[in-house]
């Protein structure tokens, strides 16, 4: 599970990427602050089992706190694109091969519109227009490897060797010629066709969900709802940010996602104090920062994943004690046996049965996984 984190220059991609996961980043005010990606570790938060079975969790990676269970994924924060990146302008050979892996993108869009299509500061930029701008650059990207090598595309397997460093998969290109009802002979495609093979394509190999970043600008208020119409998420990477760190300095307890916080300690200085009470207002109105929930969208409703554990009918615990101590992303359409696989290869190779084990049902290698399972795999030795 990789996530890459997009957007012009500017608009708060490291400062989200910070805040998702207290990553030491520069975070800056002006164009290209980030020209190497920076890779981190994020969580998306579901109901950990634990409340299903009354028990206390201790999970190996990730973290649970109050029965929520934070799991990891890949966060990737590339630099800044900018218009005729797909042709190398900017940093965009560079930020296009940082992407080649991603299953999802987050799209960081400056909701105020106080920066221009460069990502340098502005009076009124109208955000939608960075929304299309990202898409036309990707599809061209895409577009431009496939004429790049058109002399070697013969067959649909050969336009699926020419983009399976974009992790796309072979069904997905059937999928998508399936769906334009197109030749199987892509040498007799018109440009029109491959066009539109190409952004369909990009879409299912590269979804994208927008992050209306800077929601709490005054400015915001001219193009959140239009934004919104997109399935736009609002939010505050730099409100979210503060009350992590105010969390981990033992100020408040905060949990990520929340719509509130606690404070903890009684000796906030008075600018402290003021920047929190700011912060309450800022929930009561939106309800919640937006960087748990952008993060939460990405995997569980754009690319549709579930949450499984692996625990026993007679032991949620693992061979050194810790209960309920895995939870692993899943793929939907993910059966017992994957899951097997998941865990290890041996217990895939040597697959006998599973136990939903919240229902102490013997089911299938075929039997489809549903979100919050927790399953016991019987192998053979």
């Amino acid at each position: 599970m990789k996530i890459g984190i997009v957007g012009k220059p500017n608009t708060g991609k490291s400062t989200f990427f910070k805040a998702a996961t207290l990553a030491d980043v520069p975070v800056a005010n002006y164009p290209f602050t980030t020209i190497d990606a920076n890779v981190g570790t994020g969580f998306v938060r579901v109901e950990c089992a634990e409340k299903f079975f009354g028990v206390k969790c201790n999970p190996r990676q990730g973290y649970c706190i109050d029965g929520n269970r934070f799991v990891p994924v890949e966060l990737v924060d590339v630099a800044g694109l900018v218009i005729g990146a797909h042709e190398g302008r900017g940093l965009g050979n560079k930020f296009l091969d940082d992407l080649r892996q991603a299953d999802v993108l987050i799209h960081i869009v400056d909701a105020s519109g106080k920066t221009d299509e460069e990502g340098r500061p502005c009076e009124d930029h109208d955000p939608l227009n960075d929304i299309k701008f990202l898409e036309d650059e990707l599809n061209s990207w895409y577009y431009g490897i496939l004429e790049r090598n058109r002399k070697k595309i013969q067959t649909i397997n050969d336009i699926a060797t020419q983009v399976s460093g974009l992790n796309v998969s072979l069904s997905m290109v059937k999928e998508t010629v399936l769906s334009m009802k197109l030749n199987e002979n892509p040498k007799k495609w018109s440009e029109a066709e491959l066009m539109g093979f190409v952004k369909i394509l990009r879409e299912k190999s590269k979804p994208i969900l927008i992050a209306a970043n800077k929601c709490d600008h005054p400015q915001s208020e001219k193009y959140l709802e239009r934004l919104k119409e997109l399935g736009a998420i609002p939010c505050s990477a730099e409100t979210e940010l503060a009350l992590r760190e105010a969390n981990k300095k033992g100020l408040i307890k905060y949990i990520p996602g929340d719509k509130s916080f606690e404070i903890l300690s009684k000796d906030l200085t008075d600018g402290q104090k003021r920047g929190l009470e700011f912060i309450k207002k800022f929930l009561e109105r939106f309800g919640n920062t937006g960087v748990q929930q952008v993060i939460n969208q990405a995997v569980f409703k754009v690319l549709n994943y579930i949450v499984v554990f692996p625990g026993g009918v007679n032991k949620l615990a693992d061979s050194e004690g810790r209960i309920l101590p895995d939870a692993f992303l899943m793929p939907p359409g993910s059966t017992a046996l994957d899951f097997a696989y998941k865990i290890h290869t041996d217990f895939g190779d040597k697959f006998i049965a599973a136990i939903d084990v919240k229902t102490k049902q013997r089911v299938g290698k075929d039997y489809k996984l549903k979100n919050m399972d927790v399953i016991e795999i019987i192998s053979g030795r």
